[in-house]
């Protein structure tokens, strides 16, 4: 449809000589290559390493110190940010529809020249056959670029991505970050530009998103540049690999796995290759030092410190990934239990979350919880660490000790300790001696380790309060989204703590990856209850595709009997219809889920104030009493908000 013939004959992007300095730092320096037509490339490094900067400067907001970016005038390029600023004042449909802005703007053009040829009558100027001829070619363009089709792609774009229909007339000002951005992406992705540059795409989707957005990559004629920590999605998605390392790139013309292995021996060539280029220092060096002072071999070292001087020192990659493994310190000691719940029953009003759910979580096994955002796994975790009441009960084994993780746990850190610091507290025995080694491993090599906690970033805390965790002496992990702010390499060593670890693990989360290998028991969520799989993910991913078949299955199986003539593709509407009811269910469960929260958090501040008025010295602090009573109220109106949710979210089930 586009100028693919074209596009097909040139260079999407050419990178030339390119470098980029911060000051003294030197990020990018004398880098050339080319992207091509449909080349799928992820690119990789260290944090720090320049990923999102390089997408920057392809997308025109950074400037280059030195050398040139080239873009072909005709070539059109989205870009998706880790970051951005939503516009609020309009519904998620009409947010969406932006991306055809091109259109509504022809089609404005094409209604002037259409009254223009309706007012004139000098039918045989020049002029008037001019108008014709634009107004012609401005109606092919308009059908080229599919005008009868652009609010259909815009549907299934959203759907895809999560939404389902009734969000589609909802304030786009009603959804959170993570949703929003997720418009952002569908206007992006609706747009079809011939380059798509796409900056942690995944960070806000559940598995069923990442999967749809997988295919479409896969499938779409763009070229693709994508930066992203889901190795899982990366590998599925990318055909070449281009790798920033100290300044310079590695082209591999390969996916991600591939490059894996390829970068090992690049690794192994280049350690040798420096390995030689010392020894040939050293020992020209010991020339220089032993000849001198000798006249008659004066020439010989000039010629000697010359070479040294104009020698190109080979640098190796910073990292080692190999040599650090880190582990948790060994279990103490509990009972065979770990964790046993016996029809536990949590509700928010009449809203319930979780119902009569009985679970039993043996010593040494390692588990995930997964499911639809707001199916209670995060509520699961907080019942078993006794952050919110329920009925039913829950006992946690004998001696089990338990180690939390979870997003919050970042804001629990003492600002005013350095990053070692933080660490050195609650390091024990050899661990001591690797601490640097071990910040290093999480990106907080060299002066970073110095920093104090109050200026770190938010992901920065969040690795912080991960290092934490792992050099503390306990029997139970229970970890929620634990890989949200991790590279790679952090997220390997983690994993493999984790895989020694001699304890009990519960793991909530959405990155295959991480959890492939890992775990030997899901626990999926839905519906108020609970449901064992035993295997890895992979096993309960795809057991849950069978499933899906044959449910599919026994409920056409009715409409196939009753019905007098079956069209071939009524089967395919009626699967469509549940894809779609699937979805619906899970936005308002998510809605349920987000009010919880927000109750959770007015409940929490509640508390807190009632303890601070206990205090005698609060007896006439009216703002504190003024606090309390705007809590109570809006705690009120949540919970109010709460129960229409509920119903909704009951009435949508009631259709499955």
């Amino acid at each position: 449809m586009r100028h693919e013939n074209l596009l097909a004959q040139i260079q999407m992007i050419s990178v030339d000589k390119l470098t980029i300095r911060f000051g003294s730092v030197t990020l990018f320096n004398d880098i050339s290559y080319v992207v091509n037509p449909k080349d799928k490339i992820a690119l990789v490094g260290k944090n720090g390493a320049g990923k999102s900067t390089m997408l920057k400067v392809f997308a025109g907001i950074q400037p280059a110190t030195s050398g040139s970016v080239s873009v072909p005038k005709d070539v059109t390029i989205g870009y998706l940010p880790q970051h951005m600023i939503h516009n609020d004042g309009v519904t998620v449909m009409e947010e969406a529809e932006k991306a055809f802005s091109d259109i509504f703007e022809l089609q404005k053009e094409i209604e002037r020249m259409t009254v223009e040829l309706a007012e004139r009558t000098d039918y045989e100027s020049a002029s008037y056959q001019q108008l014709i001829e634009r107004l012609t070619h401005a109606n092919e363009r308009l059908d080229m670029m599919g005008v009868n089709n652009f609010k259909g792609e815009v549907e299934k774009t959203l759907l895809g991505l999560g939404f389902v229909r009734s969000d589609f007339t909802r304030q786009t000002s009603e959804f959170s970050g993570g949703w929003r951005m997720r418009i952002e992406l569908a206007k992006i992705l609706l747009k079809r530009p011939d380059v798509l540059l796409l900056d942690e795409p995944t960070n806000h989707l559940d598995i069923e998103s990442i999967q749809w957005l997988e295919e479409f990559l896969k499938s779409s004629g763009s070229a693709v540049i994508l930066v992203s920590h889901d190795r899982a999605f990366i590998d599925a998605v990318t055909n070449r690999t281009i790798e920033i390392s100290l300044g310079k790139i590695y082209d591999y013309k390969v996916s991600y796995s591939k490059y894996v292995e390829l970068r090992k021996e690049r690794r192994e060539q280049q350690l040798r290759a420096y390995e030689n280029q010392q020894k040939q220092i050293q020992d020209t060096e010991d020339f220089i030092e032993r000849f001198r002072y000798k006249a008659t071999k004066s020439n010989q070292v000039q010629s000697r410190i010359k070479q040294l001087e104009k020698l190109d020192i080979i640098e190796v990659d910073e990292e080692d990934n190999s040599a650090l493994h880190l582990k948790f310190p060994p279990a103490p000691h509990s009972g065979t239990i770990t964790v046993e719940a016996q029809h536990l029953t949590k509700r928010y009003g009449d809203n319930v979350v979780l119902e009569d759910i009985d679970l039993t979580i043996k010593r040494g096994e390692k588990v995930a919880f997964v499911g639809k955002n707001g199916e209670g796994k995060s509520t699961l975790v907080k019942c078993i660490m006794e952050q919110i009441p329920y009925d039913g009960t829950l006992k946690l084994g004998h001696l089990v000790k338990i180690g939390y993780f979870a997003q919050n746990q970042a804001s629990l850190l003492d600002e005013n300790l350095t990053v070692f610091d933080t660490i050195d507290r609650v390091a024990v025995g050899d661990v001591r001696t690797k601490i640097r080694d071990i910040l290093g491993a999480f990106m907080f090599g060299g002066e970073a380790s110095d920093k104090k906690v109050k200026v770190l970033s938010g992901g920065e805390r969040t690795r912080l309060a991960m290092i934490r965790l792992l050099l503390e002496p306990v029997n139970f992990l229970v970890l929620d989204e634990p890989t949200n702010h991790l590279d790679m390499r952090s997220k390997d060593v983690l994993k493999d703590a984790i895989k020694a670890f001699n304890g009990t693990v519960v793991v909530v989360s959405h990155d295959r990856e991480f959890l492939d290998g890992l775990v030997d028991k899901v626990y999926e969520f839905g519906n108020h209850k609970i449901k064992e799989h035993l295997g890895g993910i992979y096993d309960f991913l795809q057991s849950k595709k069978l499933a899906s078949l044959q449910e599919l299955e026994r409920k056409a199986q009715p409409q196939v009997t009753e019905a007098k003539e079956v069209k071939p593709s009524d089967n395919k509407l009626s699967y469509e219809a549940k894809k779609e009811l699937t979805k619906k269910i899970r936005k308002a469960e998510k809605a349920v889920a987000d009010s919880e929260a927000e109750i959770n958090a007015i409940e929490q501040r509640i508390a807190e104030i009632e303890t601070e008025l206990q205090n005698p010295e609060n007896a006439t602090n009216t703002a504190l009493f003024d606090e309390y009573k705007k809590k109570k109220h809006e705690l009120e109106q949540k919970m109010y908000e709460w129960e229409l949710l509920s119903e909704e979210l009951e009435t949508v089930k009631a259709q499955a």
